[in-house]
């Protein structure tokens, strides 16, 4: 106990221990049962002899093969699995077995084991077990399964870093994901994407670097600033946390991102960066960095500019250079680069001169007698998108129309492949979209059924709801004949409803692509959402017109890769489709291959397939009996998985192997010895493309043609001001606050540090009206003001203008507003009247009684002298705390001084004639803003002209107000009408008779 043992290559320690009661049997009580998924069913196996001993269970066991949504029956149980059992326990088992199975069903496991299960003739006992959940059902078995925690495999411990990203992956709608390898690793990884990063993995470890590899994880999904930096920083600090006496490396990869705003990205981990900038330095840490996608270019721009900064060796490329090219050269397998070739393109346009550019030969295909012959099978193979389809999009995915409207425009479509949107959370209504230069409106439906039967052309439903309804939209849609092809982008779908979804779709003759899918692009045709990234990605990579070669990858982020690789090395993509991550995509390698081989415009096939699942043997069997004959270059990810002492889950919900047929390193050895193409790493796939084609191109079978240049789309006014190419005068300017960021910032503050530091309503205040924070006394002062101005009773005009409003039925606003509005110069304005005629006076130097003799010349009120109720003999208790604690706590006070001056000469011609409420926090507050030494003099008379210290009437009275508001309503106060004996009615004379 507690001790290393070893289990295969993990090294471990044994910490948990189940102890059950002992449970006497005999040995031929003990029997093996087993249930598992697979993409066309479940199956069971049993055999009556179970235990340590039990060997070859594949070869011993009996099978019971279940349909998707089939329940076995007792008696098919007795005949099909319990043939061997003793006749006096069948009864008993068939009744457990059945159970287990719809338990099995009912909870979402994916694998359930029982060895060995012990059966008598009285009972049963599950002596072990073991099994695997659908993680991604949670959502629908929360409150059966309780609360889980899922422990790291043996061999690795949990680390609080694992816990906090997969904390911040459960808050986030993007993918954050990280498990640490090994703690005093050398190089790390901080990857975008789940396909990438499995292939920097594996890239690594080919090249040697296995026992150095600290971590596998990737950010994916468009992560926000604030999440890449609490994930670098997370890195950083496991990386710093010890020194390597050769130095450390980050690799900081990915491909090319389909909607990622890379910029936004790497400015979080720039921040991180800096934040660590010493420790960096004397860890001696590398970095190298390839990226690609949306606003790439700003994003490469900002990590060069911080690598000059940071004191340590930072290598910063594009898409201009091979994926995982930078990690040869973190470990010295190859020169690095002094400067990357510049492009002729940027965010979504192409520049002027760029078409020129352009080297990769456009093909001319010669008949089909000239390419290999093909026997085309009874299967259909028919082609899934042409110029002319048309798509439904369910969910409002403007960003990913106007997408697909810049693609339909820059191939020459004559009409947008968007018929329609569905969003059944708002009414029927129109969205508008550019159409190149010109606005167009696409119809947004509440309701499928109202899409369908208007667009009767469509035939593509594109289907982003959230994992949690991508299933029951996608039910509706099958629905409805005319659909041929659904796209499921969403992640996270449980198997079981995945295995639902293509049962009924393959009945229904309709190829569904995903889930966990970015969809797939047809050059000059069509293109499913995010598919192919901005604009500057189709155009780099030529999809606005068909080549010679079609594609069929697992990962969404890596066929934006595809694109690019091939397009360098071939004369381009004919067609790419992304099936998805998931263990059971939709339409599988095989189904898109044939729809490919049968197309005669295709030359050449590329397949890009990983770790889990067999669906690559298909291929391999499509291979040997020559239903594939057409030249396939094929390279299965995750090569990576066998170097590892511990199990890894990668990106993909399928990326883990369950048997050693499923690892990438037999898929690619099968691969190739039934004829496919096979680079011996992903580095090399590139090169394998190219060779492949050259031979194509030699043999005459792709003859190149003039290339010509697409149409130009305009680039987005929004993408053009982020990079910096155009500016527009703003329609407002603020400088109080700002919430773009990932934290609403008062005056620059964080409202975190506003929160934290304590700085109340009065701290609050000094950052929102004085964009500072003033010192204490300052802000006790601002509330004091605010607490004895929130009410003066109900009879005051604006309390009753409340009053009389909220008993008319209004809302709290109205009634609100209708208090508020009699606030002038005769009620509670004269705070600043009374701040400016005092300090006007004291600023002239006028004495007190020449200040008082000069107002009664003028027939002018002294501002905040005066009041109704209180005088000398019954002092405004309000006045005094203020006087007091102004006096006590302000540094200076000379123009209070000033003003008790003014007050001893008015009470003496009258005792009401004091200093009142308005006075003496008008007269203060000069005080404060001239003394405290927070404000310019300039400043200081700029806040009193622009109305700030009446606004401390408003604030503080409208708490009363509202208070006023409540409690009529809680009184339930009905309509008010004013009595008419308090009224005086006074008619014209003249009309009297």
């Amino acid at each position: 106990m507690n001790k290393d043992q070893q289990v295969g290559k993990a090294v471990g320690k044994l910490r948990n221990f189940i102890i059950e009661p002992f449970v006497p049997h005999d040995q031929d009580a003990e029997a093996y049962v087993c249930i598992y998924s697979h993409r066309h069913g479940d199956t069971l196996l049993f055999t009556h002899e179970g235990g340590v001993d039990i060997g070859d269970v594949d070869a011993k066991a009996l099978k019971l093969e279940l349909g998707i949504d089939e329940r076995p029956t007792e008696a098919q149980i007795k005949d099909t699995l319990l043939v061997h059992l003793k006749e006096s326990r069948k009864e008993k088992a068939a009744v457990f077995i059945m159970a287990l199975y719809n338990l099995y069903v009912d909870l979402y496991f994916t694998y359930l084991e029982i060895n060995p299960l012990v059966i008598t003739d009285e009972d049963i006992y599950i002596l072990d077990l073991a099994a695997k959940l659908d993680a991604t059902a949670e959502f629908l078995c929360k409150a059966k399964w309780g609360d889980i925690d899922y422990p790291p495999p043996f061999g690795r411990d949990a680390l609080p870093e694992e816990a906090f990203i997969a904390d911040l992956d459960s808050k986030s709608g993007a993918s954050l994901k990280l498990t640490i390898l090994n703690e005093k690793g050398r190089i790390w990884t901080m990857v975008a994407g789940g396909g990438a990063s499995v292939i920097y993995s594996d890239t690594i470890c080919e090249l040697g670097g296995a026992s150095e590899l600290a971590n596998y994880g990737e950010y994916s999904g468009a992560p926000s600033e604030q999440q890449t930096y609490e994930y670098a920083k997370t890195i950083l600090t496991l990386m710093t946390k010890e020194k390597h006496p050769d130095g450390k490396i980050l690799i900081v990869g990915g491909g090319i991102a389909n909607f990622t705003n890379v910029a936004a990205t790497f400015k979080g981990i720039v921040r991180a960066l800096q934040e660590y900038q010493t420790k960096l330095i004397e860890g001696k840490i590398s970095i190298y960095v390839r990226r690609a996608g949306p606003n790439y270019q700003e994003g490469l721009r900002v990590m060069r500019e911080v690598g000059k900064t940071l004191g340590i060796p930072v290598y910063v490329f594009g898409n201009e250079t091979h994926m995982t090219a930078i990690v040869s050269m973190a470990l010295g397998k190859r020169p690095i680069p002094k400067e990357p070739t510049a492009e002729s393109h940027t965010a979504n346009f192409l520049l002027p001169g760029g078409q020129n550019t352009a080297q990769s030969p456009r093909p001319q295909r010669k008949s089909e007698s000239s390419g290999p012959t093909v026997t085309i099978a009874a299967k259909d193979t028919k082609q899934l998108f042409h110029k002319n389809t048309k798509a439904i999009i369910w969910g409002m995915q403007t960003r990913a129309v106007q997408g697909m409207l810049d693609f339909d425009f820059v191939c020459s479509r004559t009409e947008p492949s968007v018929a329609a949107m569905v969003y059944p959370f708002t009414g029927d209504h129109k969205q508008k979209f550019y159409w190149g230069h010109k606005e167009i409106l696409v119809p947004v439906y509440k309701s499928m059924a109202d899409a369908m039967k208007k667009h009767p052309e469509t035939d593509v439903l594109i289907n982003f709801a959230s994992l949690r309804s991508a299933y029951d939209s996608t039910i509706e849609t099958l629905g409805f004949p005319q659909i041929r092809t659904i796209a499921i982008i969403a992640e996270g779908i449980p198997e079981n409803m995945t295995r639902i979804l293509i049962k009924k779709a393959t009945e229904l003759g309709v190829s569904i692509i995903g889930p966990a899918t970015v969809g797939g692009i047809k050059p000059g045709c069509f293109k499913i959402g995010n598919t192919g990234g901005m604009m500057d990605n189709i155009l780099h990579s030529k999809l606005y017109r068909p080549g010679s070669v079609a594609y069929v990858s697992r990962s969404g982020g890596m066929s934006n890769e595809l694109n690019n690789l091939i397009s360098h090395n071939t004369d381009g993509v004919y067609e790419g489709v992304a099936i998805g991550g998931d263990r059971y995509p939709g339409t599988t390698f095989m189904d898109h291959l044939l729809r490919y081989h049968d197309n005669p415009e295709v030359k050449m096939l590329v397949l890009l397939g990983e770790v889990g699942g067999v669906e690559e043997y298909e291929v391999v069997e499509a291979l040997k009996t020559k239903r594939i004959v057409k030249p396939i270059v094929a390279w299965c990810i995750g090569t990576c998985a066998g170097m590892f002492s511990s199990e890894v889950q990668f990106g993909h919900a399928g990326a883990c192997a369950n048997a050693e047929r499923e690892t990438a390193v037999s898929k690619n050895k099968a691969l190739s010895q039934a004829g496919a193409h096979v680079p011996s790493s992903f580095d090399e796939l590139g090169e394998v493309v190219k060779k492949v084609y050259q031979k194509l191109l030699q043999e005459g079978v792709i003859v190149p043609k003039e290339e010509v240049p697409p149409p130009t789309v305009p680039m987005d006014f929004s993408w053009a001001r982020e990079l910096g190419l155009i500016r527009k005068p703003a329609s407002f300017m603020t400088s109080i606050s700002d919430e773009r960021g990932q934290e609403l910032l008062y005056a620059g503050m964080p409202i975190s540090a506003v929160l934290e530091q304590g700085l109340g309503i009065g701290g609050t205040l000094s950052l929102l009206w004085f964009q500072r924070r003033l010192p204490p006394y300052a802000t006790t002062f601002l509330e004091m003001c605010l607490m004895v101005t929130a009410d003066h009773g109900p009879a005051v005009s604006g309390a009753h203008n409340t009053i009389v409003c909220t008993r008319a039925g209004k809302d709290l606003v109205s009634s609100l507003v209708s208090g508020l509005l009699t606030i002038g110069d005769r009620f509670g304005g004269a705070l600043d009247g009374a701040a400016r005629q005092f300090s006007e006076a004291f600023d002239k130097g006028l004495l007190p009684m020449e200040f008082v003799n000069d107002m009664r010349k003028k027939g002018q009120l002294i501002m905040g002298i005066g009041h109704r109720v209180k005088s000398l003999n019954n002092p405004d208790k309000r006045v005094e705390i203020i006087k007091n604690f102004v006096k006590k706590d302000f540094p200076t006070t000379p123009l209070l001084d000033y003003a008790l001056e003014v007050e001893k000469i008015t009470t003496s011609k009258k005792p009401n004639l004091i200093l009142n409420v308005d006075g003496v926090i008008g007269v203060a507050f000069v005080d404060l803003l001239r003394n405290s030494g927070s404000f310019t003099r300039e400043e200081a008379e700029e806040y009193i002209n622009i109305g700030t210290i009446n606004g401390l009437f408003v604030l503080g009275r409208s708490m009363g107000f509202i208070g006023h508001y409540l409690d009529q309503k809680r009184l339930k106060q009905g309509l008010y009408r004013h009595p008419w004996d308090d009224i005086s009615y006074v008619m014209p004379e003249h009309y009297s008779s």
